[in-house]
């Protein structure tokens, strides 16, 4: 198993920016990607950016030339650094590891979600 725990949300101003922190634990050394979502209200849960285990990376058309997904594997981490926020970023946003497990299945473990909120 892994556990997931976000950090970093909160509430900020249109133009702001933000750092989300993704810690992993348990079986990381299965983890082949990570990656974050997010869910607004009333809306279906969206992929903002994952990357794989070779540092290939993929954005939300939404999201790009704004955030920034990275990872440190020394700390078992992964970042979402979120510049140039605007209102219709408000959501929670939950990290997310696929792990690969026996017989070549992938299994996708989900952190609790942190919220995100962008107001004037």
């Amino acid at each position: 198993q892994v556990q997931l725990v976000e950090s970093g949300g909160g509430l900020v101003q249109p133009g702001a920016s933000l750092r989300l922190s993704c810690a992993a634990s348990g079986s990381v050394f299965s983890i082949r990607a990570m990656g974050w979502c997010r869910q607004a209200p009333g809306k279906q849960r969206d992929l903002v950016a994952t990357i794989t285990r070779g540092d290939i990376t993929n954005y939300a058309d939404s999201v790009k030339g704004r955030f920034t997904i990275s990872r440190d594997n020394a700390k078992n981490t992964v970042y979402l650094q979120m510049n140039n926020l605007k209102p219709e970023d408000t959501a929670v946003y939950y990290c997310n590891a696929d792990r690969l497990v026996v017989g070549g299945l992938i299994h996708r473990s989900w952190g609790q979600g942190t919220q995100v909120t962008v107001s004037s």
